[in-house]
């Protein structure tokens, strides 16, 4: 297996060789090309795939290939940003700050032989990419250098709550699998704009996950998409103003709770991307930060025997908001009550 090797500034890397280990394998291809390019933007990564720069085995593939132990992966000479900016694919452990380092160390829920369970903060990346040097995966990998730590799924920079992190090959291959199949149970807590009369809905519709507004990656729903499912459920309205839903996953595509809330005409509350501006605005008075989603419950079972089941409370800053919106819609009431008396 050839190492990415760093370069100097502006300076292109050769051309790599790179034989997909056996714990690798199962990964999409662009995210493995990720690991391998960690100063490279995701953007760019797309576009050396599509133009048939990327070979595996000698022959063009998608993003959304899945490799297998032993094929060989041509990895195309690129410009890095920078040196600084460089990461390795241990992680970069030297290039970690100690305060990320200790911060994601705190965040950790749940520790076992198989598995890393954190609450992730909102504004933490998972990994470094498109202009950022690391996330909580570098940080992990800092402070356990013994370890071979990998990300089972990904969050939003800006979406808090729960995250799986494999600390074994197999308890990764297990989980990638046990996700594509739908038998792991991912629930958020998401704050919608207006009032939810939609009961109990789920959103069955396909989103393309490719398309570029102004260079910048954007999800839709549209024919031809991949297939995206999400059941919600009202937990509390407030009014007319917004309404706190629990999204329960049974795909996991890019923004797909974004999206699918914004298609049935209910935008997430804090939203910059699909939200509602003048809403954003006046819920940013009611102290309303970021994005109002927050991974709150996990559960699977092991194939080989034993349930697990994680949960994350909302964190301070989104509780407050529901106390702020609670008031609101108190005072709402109270003068419609009068108005009638």
């Amino acid at each position: 297996m050839v190492e990415p090797r760093k370069t100097a500034h502006g300076a292109k890397s050769a051309v790599q060789q790179h034989l997909v280990a056996a714990e690798q394998a199962g990964q999409r291809l662009d995210k493995l090309l990720a690991q391998l390019l960690p100063a490279v933007p995701r953007t760019h990564i797309f576009r050396l795939i599509r133009k048939g720069e990327v070979r595996v085995d000698g022959k063009r593939a998608s993003p959304e290939r899945r490799v297998a132990a032993g094929e060989k992966i041509r990895v195309p000479p690129v410009r890095e940003r920078s040196e600084s900016a460089q990461l390795v694919a241990s992680g970069g452990a030297a290039r970690v700050p100690p305060a990320l380092i200790a911060r994601v160390s705190a965040a950790i829920v749940h520790e076992d032989e198989r598995l890393l369970v954190l609450d992730k903060p909102a504004g933490l990346a998972v990994h470094g990419g498109s202009g950022l040097s690391y996330g909580v995966i570098e940080a992990l990998r800092a402070a356990r250098p013994e370890e071979t730590l990998e990300l089972v799924h990904r969050l939003d920079r800006d979406t808090s709550g729960l995250l799986m992190v494999a600390r074994k090959a197999a308890a990764l291959r297990t989980l990638h699998a046990m996700l594509r199949e739908g038998s792991v149970e991912k629930n958020y807590l998401v704050l919608v704009v207006g009032r939810w009369e939609l009961g109990r809905k789920l959103v069955d519709a396909p989103l393309l996950t490719d398309a570029r507004v102004s260079g910048e990656r954007t999800v839709r729903v549209g024919e031809g998409g991949k297939s995206a499912r999400t059941r919600f459920r009202l937990v509390q309205q407030f009014g007319a103003r917004a309404s706190l839903l629990e999204a329960a996953l049974e795909t996991g595509r890019t923004h797909q709770i974004r999206v699918h809330a914004a298609y049935c005409g209910h935008p997430v509350a804090g939203d910059a991307k699909y939200g509602d501006a003048a809403a954003n605005l006046a819920l940013r008075e009611l102290g309303l930060g970021r994005l109002f989603l927050h991974a709150h419950s996990l559960s699977f079972e092991w194939p080989q025997g034993g349930a697990e089941s994680f949960s994350a409370p909302l964190p301070a800053d989104l509780k407050s908001v529901l106390d702020a919106l609670s008031v609101k819609a108190r005072g709402t009431r109270r003068r419609a009550s009068s108005r009638r008396a």
